[in-house]
Parts: structure tokens; C-alpha cells; sequence
């Protein structure tokens, strides 16, 4: 048990509640994080629509928190990784290795880990490379079109495909249980749990068939047979199994998506910098990790106190919510100067948060950055400017950070 010595009555109440999904929406979250970071880098919200909670905005609270899993939880029993409350029982048992704690978090990880190896991603560079190059060149040049639905999805939901061994004429599947898997909600009606129950069997239901092929099969090098073959995932009861799916699909497509999604913002709001790219192509991968930190396509992950502790000299009471705000630690002025600007040859670009610290550090991380890398170089040696067209669309979420509609034009420069 921490030693507590802080007055739990002298709490910092939050002005603003970074929950409100409008701050997201319409794109003016900025100053209210910059507020809290220079005022109460950790501050109190007694009331919000998700309840009371605890908002950590700067980077190095942000890790401090994280570097101390056994005070502060993950675990789904314990509230999970996002500021919504489980609805009821069957949500309470949704999990995944990234919602539990030590030591299944580890003993899970650990099987899915291989799939992400440096062996493992020098071979999934052929294949990205192929299909996004592919794609790009079947794009309409002069014309409007909506770049996330055209780009961003398509790439990253082919990734998806080729891991999980599914078939690409059910891609529209996997995108839509992707959405309803990630999507956090004030709305806690039963029509819309069971709209969300529904849309979660009928994952289960069609990756339960991918597993038994699996698992009717002698062990192989690829994800589905890791789990399937395990000691550690191989007998999942189903609200494990639906949730440790629902965890790969979203973290392999939704938070790529809103980060090419979101380069496109980048270079528009800062044209010198798609420059930059062209003039050297050696700072492709730093923007990458640049365009991770500037956007950070995952807004916030969530830890309950397990006990009655101190953070930042204030009381923090066992069974507390805290709010990571990795939307704010990537804008921290304290670790990234001019810290709003996009900014390719930025020195320390990968210290951003955006696929968490620590132990829950994404499984999947180097993917993302390849996946990024290689997608900025088309755009790159093809010579285009994608223009806006039309108004933009952004995702109506405080959990993820991206947009849904960006109508846009290439115009070819050469």
C-alpha cells in the first residue's frame, strides 16, 4: 500500500471535460489540453457523462502512470483501458491481453508477439509494398474522391486480411465490427448494447470458423495458429476470444487509418513539409513517428487505482478512473517544442506516446510504422499534393482521433 499524504479535498477541478466527443468533432481540443498542462496536469472532472474521472494530460504523468501497472489497472474487472464503464456483464468479461493485468497480460502477449518480429516484418514489407503500391495506382488523378474511404481503409484493412488469413471479399466486415468494437459512446441504452451484442457474435461467430480451421490443422508460423495452438489462448471462453479479436482488429485498423488519414491534414496545414519529404527521403520514417505524435490516432487509454496512492502530490482513491491523454502528452511543450507544428525533421519524434509505454506498448507498433513509411513514400515519389475538396469529416469519438469523410483531389506536380 502507497503512503498517502496528499488532502483529497484540495482537489484541481478540471475547467473544461475533455470527454465532450465535440471538442474531437470540431477540432478544438487544443487549448483545453494546453490549459490543463500548464494548470493541473492532473485535474479532477466530478461530473461527465462517463462519471467522475481523473484527467493526466502531460507526457511524463502520462508514462508515470504507466510504468506502475500494478497500482494502476488495465484489467477489464477493474473498469478496462477506455473512460466508458463495462455496460454489463458480458462486456465486463470482454477481454483482451491489452485489458488485463499481470500475468495473464504477459503469458497472452507473449503468443501474439512473434507475429510482429523483425523476420516477420521484413516479409510483410513485400506484401505492403505491393498492395499499397497497387492501390495507388488506380487512384483518379483530377478527380474528388473521399481519401479515407479510397486509402486509408483499404490499406489497412488489407493488412488485417493478410494476418488474420481473411478473406478480402469480407472486407467490409471486418471494418464495420471494427467500428462498433472501438466505439466509446455516452449512450448506454439496451437498444444500443444489443446493437452492439449483435454486431460482436456475429465477429465471434465467423472468426470461431477460422479458428477450428486452425486449430484442425498441424501448427503453423502465422498469428490465428499461434493463438489457436497455444497454451495461453488456445481455450478462450467466447467473451475473451470476441474481445482479444476485436483488440487486433482495431488496434491494425483503425489507429493506422486515422494516422494516413491525418497525414493528408498534416501536409495541408504544412505544405513546406511535404517538401521537405521530396527534397530527402531519408526523413520518411521520422515522419511517421512524427505524424503518430501530431496526430495520435488513439485519444486516450484509461487506468483504475487499485489502491489509495499519490500522484503528483494529490490523493488518488483506490477504484479511481484515470484518463491518459495521449492527445495531449504527444502536444506537451515541456518534451516537443513548437509542439502544435508538424514537423518531419523533429529529433525526438519517437518519444511520443501514441502506442502507449510500458508493459501495453502496442504488440503491433513497428507494423504501424512500416505500414505509415511506406505509404508516405508513394505520395512522396509520385510527386502529389492531395487537396482538400469539400468539407472534412471527423471521427465524433474521445477514445479514437481520426476522420470518416475527406473529400480530396490529387493534383500531380511531377
Amino acid at each position: 500500500m502507497a503512503t498517502v499524504t496528499a488532502d483529497a479535498d484540495t482537489r484541481p477541478i478540471a475547467p473544461v471535460d475533455v470527454s465532450d466527443a465535440a471538442l474531437y468533432t470540431e477540432d478544438r481540443w487544443q487549448e483545453p489540453f494546453a490549459q490543463l498542462r500548464a494548470e493541473m496536469p492532473l485535474a479532477w472532472h466530478p461530473e461527465s457523462p462517463y462519471g467522475p474521472y481523473w484527467s493526466v494530460s502531460s507526457h511524463g504523468l502520462i508514462q508515470q502512470v504507466e510504468a506502475l501497472p500494478d497500482i494502476y489497472s488495465s484489467d477489464t474487472a477493474n473498469g478496462g483501458i477506455t473512460i466508458i464503464d463495462p455496460m454489463d456483464e458480458i462486456a465486463q468479461k470482454f477481454e483482451n491481453f491489452i485489458a488485463m493485468d499481470r500475468p495473464r497480460h504477459t503469458e497472452q502477449r507473449r503468443v501474439v508477439q512473434p507475429s510482429f518480429n523483425p523476420s516477420e516484418m521484413a516479409r510483410r514489407e513485400v506484401e505492403i509494398r505491393q498492395r499499397v503500391g497497387e492501390l495507388f495506382d488506380v487512384l483518379p488523378v483530377g478527380e474528388t474522391f473521399n481519401w479515407v474511404e479510397r486509402v486509408s481503409i483499404p490499406i489497412t484493412i488489407g493488412m488485417i486480411c493478410a494476418l488474420f488469413d481473411f478473406p478480402w471479399e469480407e472486407r467490409h466486415d471486418l471494418k464495420r465490427w471494427s467500428d462498433w468494437a472501438s466505439e466509446v459512446t455516452p449512450d448506454q441504452s439496451e437498444e444500443r448494447r444489443m446493437l452492439w451484442l449483435e454486431q460482436m457474435m456475429q465477429m465471434l461467430t465467423r472468426f470461431d470458423r477460422l479458428f477450428e480451421e486452425k486449430r484442425a490443422a498441424p501448427p503453423a508460423d502465422d498469428l490465428m495458429s499461434r493463438i489457436i495452438h497455444s497454451e495461453a489462448m488456445g481455450q478462450m471462453p467466447p467473451a475473451e476470444r470476441m474481445g482479444n479479436v476485436a483488440l487486433l482488429i482495431v488496434g491494425g485498423n483503425d489507429t493506422t487509418r486515422n494516422s494516413m488519414s491525418g497525414f493528408i491534414d498534416a501536409i495541408n496545414r504544412y505544405p513546406d513539409q511535404l517538401d521537405k519529404l521530396r527534397a530527402d527521403p531519408s526523413l520518411i520514417p521520422n515522419a511517421a513517428s512524427e505524424i503518430i505524435r501530431w496526430q495520435s490516432p488513439v485519444t486516450h487509454m484509461r487506468r483504475t487505482a487499485l489502491e489509495d496512492t499519490e500522484l503528483d502530490g494529490h490523493a488518488i482513491k483506490a477504484g479511481e478512473k484515470l484518463i491518459l491523454w495521449y492527445i495531449s502528452g504527444n502536444r506537451d511543450e515541456a518534451l516537443f517544442a513548437d509542439a502544435d507544428r508538424f514537423d518531419v525533421t523533429r529529433e525526438n519524434a519517437r518519444r511520443h506516446i501514441g502506442f502507449g509505454f510500458g508493459i501495453h506498448r502496442c504488440v503491433g507498433a513497428r507494423l504501424a510504422e512500416l505500414q505509415l513509411q511506406i505509404y508516405i513514400e508513394q505520395i512522396v515519389k509520385r510527386g502529389w499534393r492531395v487537396e482538400p475538396r469539400g468539407d472534412w469529416t471527423r471521427l465524433e469519438s474521445c477514445f479514437l482521433h481520426g476522420f470518416t469523410d475527406m473529400p480530396v483531389e490529387i493534383v500531380a506536380e511531377g
